[in-house]
């Protein structure tokens, strides 16, 4: 039976860019295997579950194969199956949807209706002819 690290399966299988992401990401506890936290030295073999935490979803890989050679994306039928709950893939598209409308008011950029709101708010409404003279009125009579 095979085994490969599990920061160049990672890779090969294109769930990563690069093997150093990949190897970042075990480092800060986003990899598990069969539930277990991973370091990148770890070996994967046939059968294994890879679990990758990418924010706000946890995906989950069954390995078919354990490469360390990286395929083309038409190959990857053959070295993994993605068995991600229905729950997280219900939570990443609330997230696609949901957009920046969960973002905290007053953070960040003006949208383009705040900013016209803010310029009506500071723009006058109308430069008539004013007579503040509304004293001098009063003391003459």
């Amino acid at each position: 039976m095979s085994e490969a690290r599990i920061d160049k399966w990672l890779w090969a299988a294109r769930i990563y860019k690069t093997r150093t992401l990949a190897a970042e990401e075990c480092k800060k506890g986003r990899i598990t295997i069969n539930s277990a936290p991973a370091k990148a030295s770890r070996n994967v073999k046939p059968g294994d579950i890879v679990g990758v935490r990418k924010p706000p979803v946890t995906y989950s890989f069954k390995v078919l194969q354990a490469i360390e050679k990286r395929v083309g994306a038409k190959l990857l039928p053959e070295v993994l199956e993605d068995v991600t709950p229905r729950e997280q893939r219900e939570l990443l598209e609330m997230s696609r949807i949901s957009g920046f409308v969960n973002r905290a008011k007053g953070t960040g950029r003006p949208t383009k209706k705040d900013r016209r709101e803010l310029d009506d708010f500071m723009t006058p409404e109308f430069y008539g002819n004013f007579d503040f003279d509304f004293d001098d009125e009063d003391d003459e009579a």
